[in-house]
């Protein structure tokens, strides 16, 4: 709030006419003086009444410069949630899960959330096990599973062990609905393989590890569903040590 303060001096006839008796530089230099005096006085008056008049305006109307501050806080949250918005729209959508044998599944691992080295972004969710494909577009599929099988220690019976993976894929694209989970395989590895192991750890002994990666490039549509499946009789044989299980989707 500023005020303007106009200041108008005027000088009567009297003054006039005794001022002209008066020699032309005493004249002149008496109403200088007089006029600065004057105009600082003035001057200084403004500013104290334009101090007075902003201290009784916020006294007398609080809530008006309340509002004035209130608005000025909500222009910069507006302005920082849409820096946040730019930030987040130019994050490509990815998401990683690591996995872990569970009872209680019989045909596939169970991909944890917050563990090791977890993220998911730009709208891709674990959802029952599966990961859902929040748009269309040009994805990455991949995923490694770890096993520790044991292999008999008898060369002349040396039993064949076969390892499977498999990533299948539900879409309404082909001609399924919400209530028809009819998935396709878009990913699928077998390995069959034993190997004596010689090792100081008796407990060791014929333990035969193994890892199975597999990934490619797919276009995937909005609402898509990704799970994996193994083979029951494999699943107490994975390996749960960090980093050697996981399941990942990432937009191109």
């Amino acid at each position: 709030m500023e005020e303007q303060c106009l200041v108008i001096l005027d000088t009567d006839t009297n003054t006039a006419t005794e001022a002209g008796k008066q020699t032309p530089s005493m004249n002149n230099n008496s109403n200088n003086s007089r006029w600065k005096l004057a105009g600082a006085l003035l001057t200084t008056l403004c500013f104290a009444v334009a101090g007075a008049l902003l201290f009784v305006g916020k006294a007398k109307y609080p809530s008006a410069f309340l509002l004035i501050q209130v608005q000025d806080h909500v222009q910069e949250a507006d302005d920082i949630r849409h820096t946040l918005r730019q930030i987040s729209g130019n994050l490509r959508a990815a998401i990683h899960l690591e996995g872990e044998y569970s009872s209680d599944l019989k045909s596939s691992v169970e991909w944890k959330r917050n563990v090791n080295h977890y993220h998911a972004q730009g709208g891709l969710e674990l959802i029952d096990n599966e990961i859902v494909i929040p748009q269309n577009g040009l994805y990455f599929v991949y995923s490694q599973v770890s096993f520790r099988v044991s292999c008999s220690s008898d060369d002349t019976n040396r039993p064949m062990v076969h390892l499977s993976h498999t990533v299948q894929r539900w879409s309404r694209s082909y001609g399924n609905d919400d209530n028809k989970k009819e998935y396709q395989t878009i990913l699928h590895s077998v390995r069959t393989a034993c190997q004596k192991m010689a090792s100081s750890n008796p407990e060791e002994e014929g333990n035969w590890f193994t890892t199975i990666y597999m990934g490619a490039v797919f276009n995937l549509n909005r609402g898509d569903h990704l799970k994996t499946v193994m083979d029951e009789r494999l699943l107490p044989h994975l390996d749960e040590d960090e980093g050697k299980t996981f399941f990942g989707v990432f937009a191109l």
